[in-house]
């Protein structure tokens, strides 16, 4: 975690995933080369915030305004955690090239005819309050190419993670799972791929917020203490996200309780639900690795990372469901699992910044490579 005296090319990555658990920021120096973490600070999303949040994900009534609001607010709740974490280190303004901030997504909406993904935290308040360049609006030069937009971290993962002769796989368990299927770095061209797998903290997340007013399963014990519906599962499998090929990608518009509840009957316990969906989670990813292990020879680790890494009953539903593989933390190949996704958006701001493509077309379906995101000076 310390710094070196001739460090030039220190970037901030702030990520505010779909689960809505908090605000995760890290400062990373690509000086050498490869990133290396000076630092991070989180915190947790304000309720009334995050509520707010969470209903801008649905149509609504006033929605302008709500958004307007909570745009600002989150602009500044950035910022005051950027400059806590420059405070942390000792760093000025004048030492970060730029802050990445990915934003809240609270509308994404690839496949549509006008196809869009919005989120919101207000880049100029950011810089502002901060005196960095930030760069926001990740998503859309990718969407303008005809590409999901999402998910934009493999080509970060091809970067940081991949072995020299093996293909490997990382998992990403966030609100959303998805998939980085990353090719040999001995291997050129790179064959990157990558999509999501459906919902893996948010709907859990969204069961025990409204059942037992707690923001997530702490360990999976209370999924623990259920039992899986069979019925219930075999029902939510069916949907037709789980058929579909790459490219795509999804998020709470649609992972939601307005999709879960018109299958839940009176007569279910309510921990039964949340051991189900726990279960959706596992079997959803192990039916996409056994789908790739058909086509590619893995490394015999699977390495994850992203918040539910720390869902111990989750790790054990997958070390029982994937008993070839060897389950990971990215911790053990340079990168501390629960601070990947905020320093892919450290390193996307530095491809940003020297005008360098940030998606994979492979994994977007877009129809180019594309510089990522919109720069807004201090």
């Amino acid at each position: 975690m310390k710094r070196s005296a001739d460090v030039s090319e220190i970037y901030i990555g702030v990520m505010s995933g779909t689960s809505l658990d908090g605000i995760d920021c890290v400062a990373i120096d690509f000086s050498t080369g490869h990133p290396a973490i000076l630092g991070q600070h989180s915190s947790a999303l304000p309720n009334q915030l995050k509520a707010t949040l969470a209903a801008l994900c649905q149509p609504g009534a006033d929605e302008i305004e709500r958004l307007g609001t909570a745009d600002v607010e989150l602009g500044r709740l950035i910022a005051k955690n950027c400059l806590k974490l420059t405070e942390k280190l000792h760093l000025s303004s004048q030492q970060i090239c730029a802050i990445g901030s990915h934003g809240q997504t609270i509308r994404h909406r690839p496949d549509q005819e006008n196809p869009f993904s919005l989120q919101i935290g207000n880049a100029n308040i950011i810089a502002d309050l901060t005196g960095i360049t930030t760069i926001t609006d990740f998503r859309m030069a990718d969407i303008a190419s005809g590409g999901q937009g999402a998910p934009l971290v493999p080509a970060f993962h091809q970067s940081v993670f991949a072995h020299d002769t093996k293909y490997r796989a990382i998992i990403n368990f966030g609100g959303i799972s998805n998939i980085s299927l990353l090719s040999p770095q001995s291997l050129e061209p790179k064959q990157t791929r990558g999509y999501d797998i459906g919902p893996a903290n948010t709907l859990m997340d969204q069961w025990i917020q409204q059942h037992r007013n707690k923001p997530y399963d702490q360990n999976g014990d209370w999924a623990r203490s259920g039992k899986v519906i069979p019925e219930l599962l075999e029902t939510l499998l069916r949907h037709e996200f789980f058929k579909r090929e790459g490219p795509k990608s999804t998020g709470r518009e649609l992972f939601n309780l307005n999709w879960l509840n018109p299958f839940i009957k009176k007569a279910y316990p309510s921990e039964d639900v949340q051991r189900t969906l726990l279960e959706l989670t596992a079997v959803s990813v192990k039916n996409c690795v056994e789908k790739e292990l058909a086509r590619l020879a893995f490394d015999e680790t699977l390495y994850i990372c992203g918040g539910g890494t720390f869902n111990g009953f989750l790790l054990t539903r997958l070390k029982t469901l994937l008993p070839s593989f060897i389950i990971e933390k990215t911790d053990a190949i340079s990168l501390p699992c629960q601070l990947v996704e905020a320093s892919a958006f450290a390193w996307l701001a530095k491809e940003t910044m020297a005008g360098q493509p940030g998606n994979q077309p492979l994994v977007t379906g877009a129809t180019r490579p594309r510089v990522l995101g919109a720069i807004y000076s201090a």
